[in-house]
């Protein structure tokens, strides 16, 4: 058996800045609540490996992974898969971008496969995933519109 998640939200703001937020790794830990460092560990093009560090779990446990991300603006995706999958037998990820009345469409598809000795099963895992997919996004979604009435803010002249 395997997951298969799909996730999105409609983030009133230009797909330009939805785009250089949502992809400015460094950032990450000021993006998501669940991330508490990412270390680039190397770049070639379009391409990143990077190292994800989470907040501690409930029992205490921090989980940390490395990835790799590659990066499309022209085509408006990224396709991600664990390096290190942990307790996953394999994790892809594929996030889009789309231009909407109202502003830009980010779709997260996730798919994935829990190793048979992992503490949760792939149905576990799936609505695990959903669950928070959905948090993180209000979270970002809520955190790019603040950034994006801030610029338009600034940029209107004093009369």
């Amino acid at each position: 058996m395997s997951g298969h998640t799909e996730n999105e939200i409609t983030i009133a703001a230009p797909l330009d800045l939805v785009w250089d937020m949502t992809n400015d790794l460094e950032n990450w830990p000021q993006l998501f609540s669940e991330y508490a460092a990412v270390e680039v560990m190397k770049r070639e093009g379009q391409k990143t490996t990077f190292r994800l560090t989470m907040h501690p779990d409930d029992n205490g446990k921090v989980w940390s992974w490395v990835s790799e991300r590659t990066t499309d603006r022209q085509g408006r995706n990224v396709r991600a898969r664990r390096v290190e999958p942990g307790p996953f037998q394999h994790m892809d990820i594929r996030w889009e971008y789309s231009e909407v009345p109202g502003g830009t469409r980010m779709h997260w598809r996730q798919d994935f496969a829990m190793r048979p000795d992992a503490p949760v099963d792939d149905a576990w895992m799936t609505d695990n995933i959903n669950r928070n997919s959905r948090v993180q996004l209000e979270l970002i979604r809520d955190k790019i519109e603040q950034r994006d009435r801030e610029r338009r803010s600034a940029s209107v002249p004093a009369n």
